[in-house]
């Protein structure tokens, strides 16, 4: 992928919660967010598993097909699967979700294309500096009634089932994944981010931080936003920003914020 890509990312454990269940991973060609389910057994050992597996199996050297990474999810369910352990209630299932972009080579033209990847209820959307769209869908209850037509978006924020989601890591001996094949073009963004974001801000907002704040800071404005308006859950963010160029021009950089670290999750409890 001949491109410049500038990320952001920022995870913050918010306003309730003791430790943050939340992992990422950030450098090309891997921009995830991981979300360990709430309520069931090692939440974040669950979204660290899957974030470091897919880390492990799509290093930064790599540049992989379509089937690679859904390779590399299943392998990332299995992982997550083996956390489970029986107890004497039954078995205590450990899940996640796995939601991002992955920049991907497509083996029958040889061409650059971004592959959205989603399981769960953590999103993907794309800025075009004017509108802000949702590429993946949700697997939750309330999204499943929404799209039955029996309660409308805004009767789904307020739901009693609005954290029960459909499908997970490690919920099962296998996984389906929604995938969607993006083409390269000359300038695109893409957000992707935990439900501790859209739980505390409307894509209205949303879309207004990411028009007004600077480049290098879209995570953190939107993280600190989420955190500003309460923060129930955790909160993540990544923000990818590329500008494709051509070959003989333009070379494949990363800036990864904060710090330099490809791998990032905090597990840190709040004080």
């Amino acid at each position: 992928m001949n491109a410049v890509i500038d990320v952001s990312a920022r995870t913050d454990v918010g306003a309730v919660r003791r430790v943050n269940e939340d992992s990422l991973v950030a450098r090309h060609p891997l921009y995830l967010v991981a979300d360990g389910m709430g309520g069931h057994a090692r939440g974040d050992a669950a979204s660290q598993t899957a974030a470091a597996t897919m880390a492990r199996l799509l290093p930064a050297s790599s540049t992989p097909t379509p089937d690679d990474v859904l390779d590399a999810i299943r392998s990332a369910n299995r992982e997550v699967r083996a956390l489970s352990q029986a107890g004497a209630s039954g078995e205590a299932v450990a899940g996640t979700t796995l939601s991002g972009v992955v920049a991907v080579r497509i083996p029958s033209t040889g061409e650059s294309g971004w592959l959205v990847v989603n399981v769960g209820d953590s999103r993907v959307y794309s800025w075009d500096g004017r509108a802000l769209r949702q590429l993946s869908h949700d697997h939750s209850a309330v999204q499943d009634l929404v799209d039955s037509g029996m309660i409308s978006p805004a009767e789904a924020a307020h739901h009693p089932e609005r954290n029960v989601i459909t499908r997970a890591l490690g919920a099962a001996d296998s996984v389906e994944v929604d995938a969607l094949l993006v083409p390269v073009t000359g300038r695109q963004s893409f957000l992707i981010c935990s439900d501790g974001v859209t739980k505390e801000l409307p894509d209205e907002q949303i879309a207004r931080i990411l028009a007004d704040s600077p480049a290098g800071a879209l995570a953190d404005a939107l993280v600190e936003a989420a955190v500003l308006a309460g923060a129930r859950d955790n909160v993540t963010a990544i923000v990818v920003e590329s500008v494709s160029g051509d070959a003989e021009q333009a070379s494949l950089e990363t800036a990864d914020r904060p710090g330099e670290d490809a791998f990032l999750e905090d597990t840190r409890p709040r004080r």
